[in-house]
C-alpha cells in the first residue's frame, strides 16, 4: 500500500511562495488528483521597504495561479515578514502556525527541512513540529520534511543537519504538472544553470526517481508516522 493512500487532508507549509512547488509540487498534484483535500500555507509576505509592494502582489497572484492549476483546496497566507522571522517572537510564530494546524486538522503535514540555509525555513520547521505535537486526540499522523532547491543543498553537511531522504513519492505521471506550476511563478523562474530553473527542477526529480527506479520522484524525510 502506498504511504499516500491513507492521506485524507494534507497541509503543506511553505516559508515563501514557490517553496511548496519546489519541494512538493508533484506530490500536491498527485494528492489532488486522488481527491485528497490539500491546503497550502505561505507563512511569510514581503514587507516594504525591503520588498516592492507591487512585486509582492504579483508573487501572491502567481502563487494562487499555481495552486489553482494543481487543484489545491485552499491557499492560506499568514503575513509574517519574509526574511525577517528572526525578528518576530518565536511564540508568535508558534501561535500562528498552531492556529492554522488546529483549524485545518490535517492528517498529513509537510514542512521545510530543519537544515535549510534560510533562517525562515529553520524557524518554520521548529514551529511546525511544535504545532504537530501529539498532545490530544487530533494531530497530524504523518509529518514529512521536504527539500527546497537553493536552500536545502546550500548549508554545510557534516556541520549542520544533512537532508537524508527515507521516503520517496513517485511523481512520474505528475512531473509535467509540477514544472508547469513552477513556471506560473514567472517572477521567480531563473534561466539554467540557476537552481531555480525548470531544467534544474526536472533534473532533481529525475535524480530522485532514479534512486528508486522511477522516472521521477520527490524525496522527503519521514519525521513521524502513526500507523
Amino acid at each position: 500500500m502506498s504511504a499516500l493512500e491513507n492521506v485524507r487532508r494534507a497541509l503543506v507549509i511553505a516559508p515563501h511562495p514557490d517553496d511548496e512547488i519546489l519541494g512538493c509540487g508533484g506530490t500536491i498534484a498527485r494528492l489532488c488528483a486522488a481527491g485528497v483535500e490539500v491546503h497550502v500555507a505561505i507563512v511569510t509576505r514581503g514587507k516594504p521597504p525591503r520588498f516592492d509592494a507591487a512585486h509582492v502582489r504579483r508573487v501572491e497572484e502567481e502563487a494562487r495561479a499555481a495552486h489553482d492549476f494543481l487543484g489545491v483546496t485552499r491557499s492560506h497566507f499568514l503575513d509574517f515578514p519574509a526574511a525577517g522571522l528572526d525578528q518576530v517572537s518565536h511564540a508568535e510564530i508558534n501561535g500562528g502556525i498552531a492556529k492554522l494546524v488546529q483549524e485545518i486538522d490535517p492528517d498529513t503535514l509537510f514542512l521545510p527541512f530543519i537544515g535549510d540555509v534560510h533562517v525562515d525555513h529553520q524557524l518554520i520547521f521548529t514551529s511546525g513540529m511544535v504545532a504537530a505535537r501529539p498532545r490530544a486526540s487530533h494531530y497530524p499522523r504523518r509529518v514529512y520534511a521536504y527539500e527546497t532547491l537553493s536552500e536545502t543543498n546550500w548549508y554545510a553537511p557534516g556541520v549542520t543537519p544533512a537532508f537524508q531522504p527515507n521516503m520517496f513519492v513517485d511523481i512520474s505521471g505528475f512531473l509535467p504538472q509540477k514544472l508547469e506550476a513552477f513556471g506560473l511563478y514567472r517572477s521567480q523562474v531563473q534561466a539554467f544553470p540557476n537552481e531555480r530553473s525548470v531544467e534544474a527542477l526536472r533534473a532533481l526529480a529525475m535524480l530522485r526517481g532514479s534512486t528508486v527506479h522511477r522516472e521521477a520522484a520527490e524525496a522527503f524525510v519521514l519525521l513521524r508516522e502513526l500507523a
